[in-house]
């Protein structure tokens, strides 16, 4: 594996440039290391893999773009698109006034474009801000990030303001001899605590419980709120939140899934557990889907952008991580004037955060 590491005051981010995935994360928070991402049990093992594995499933880690998000139907790629399985290579790595910022470039093209990662740390900030910028190119692409953190005694849930939780048509393990699942297939609710679930009643979303073996996936959609989108993750055995923020304009959409124990083949084998993926993008299943017409188009909802000679398009998203005690994710969460600020109950706290970062109030290009 070759490795990229930089580092800034109290946080460090490790990315595999044979695939493009962060391999570590490490905020240092209240006289601990944090480490909110997810490497898959497999990736250092040594062990014997199936031959058809993507590469990026034989690395699978931390958080890694998606270009097209799942399936590539339109243009001949493995699962999630090139950007999570080949290639990257050091444009440029080095200390800024504040931090650390570093360009990595795609080895391949995709749909005809150049894609850079550009990777950001700030100093005491507890967050990696991430940007990825396709130029040139045609046609339209689809998008998403795939952050994976995982929980040894499961977490609590909190969002921004969505308009509803879908999920497809077809669950991701139908087979019971291969897996499991417990939402409902389709489902949809605006109630995060009430969704429809596969045996009849309802299952709490905002609530990840390990005694639930399951492989689920579903699709949150953000309401107008004029505000940053965000997923708040508090883990219980860890005693600390994960926060992914983005901007709604750009990546509409927040998938999640639900991983734990529900595949029993290799190389799952029932032992990839407490995973959670928070998956904020602009897409629906597949390329194909994505540029044509589906059912979050139908809802006004944007699954592509569109590429073209001579043209740029790019999204930001951040990853973080900050000590907590109690268990509870924040209720709310306001950035402005370099700070971020977290409510819960009655409590309340401010972290540095770069307020600017997300172009919030700008229009995302098509």
């Amino acid at each position: 594996m070759t490795v990229s590491t930089i580092k800034a005051r109290n946080i460090s981010v490790s990315l595999d440039l044979t695939v493009g995935h962060i391999a570590d994360m490490v905020v240092e928070g209240g006289g601990r290391q944090l480490r909110p991402l997810h490497r898959a049990p497999w990736v250092d093992a040594g062990e014997t893999l199936p031959d058809d594995l993507p590469e990026g499933t034989v690395r699978l880690s931390g958080d890694f773009l998606c270009a097209p998000f799942s399936r590539s139907d339109v243009e001949e790629a493995p699962l999630h698109g090139w950007p999570a399985n080949s290639a990257w290579d050091v444009v440029e790595s080095a200390a800024t006034e504040d931090g650390w910022r570093a360009v990595y470039r795609l080895r391949h093209k995709v749909m005809g474009a150049s894609v850079d990662k550009i990777l950001t740390l700030r100093d005491g900030h507890p967050f990696l801000y991430q940007e990825h910028v396709f130029s040139g190119g045609h046609g339209a692409i689809s998008v998403a990030h795939h952050p994976m953190t995982a929980m040894t005694g499961g977490g609590r849930l909190a969002f921004s303001p969505k308009r509803f939780a879908a999920t497809p048509d077809d669950p991701l393990e139908p087979d019971p001899a291969r897996g499991r699942f417990m939402l409902g297939y389709p489902g949809r609710s605006a109630d995060l605590t009430h969704f429809p679930a596969a045996g009849g009643g309802t299952l709490d979303l905002t609530e990840y419980r390990m005694g639930d073996r399951r492989e689920d996936f579903l699709t949150l959609v953000e309401a107008d709120h004029g505000g940053p989108g965000w997923t708040a993750l508090a883990r219980g055995a860890e005693q600390d939140l994960v926060l992914v923020l983005k901007n709604p304009s750009e990546l509409p959409i927040t998938m999640l899934w639900f991983s734990n124990g529900g595949r029993d083949y290799a190389p799952w084998s029932g032992r990839h557990r407490g995973v959670l993926g928070i998956e904020d993008g602009r897409t629906a299943i597949g390329h194909a889907a994505s540029i044509g017409d589906n059912w979050l188009t139908r809802e006004g909802v944007a699954t592509a952008f569109a590429l073209g000679a001579g043209r740029s398009v790019s999204f930001r998203h951040i990853i973080g991580a900050m000590p907590l005690s109690g268990g509870e994710p924040p209720q709310a969460i306001t950035t402005a004037d370099g700070r971020m600020r977290l409510a819960a109950g009655s409590s309340s706290w401010e972290v540095p955060f770069d307020s600017d970062f997300l172009r919030i109030g700008r229009t995302a290009a098509a």
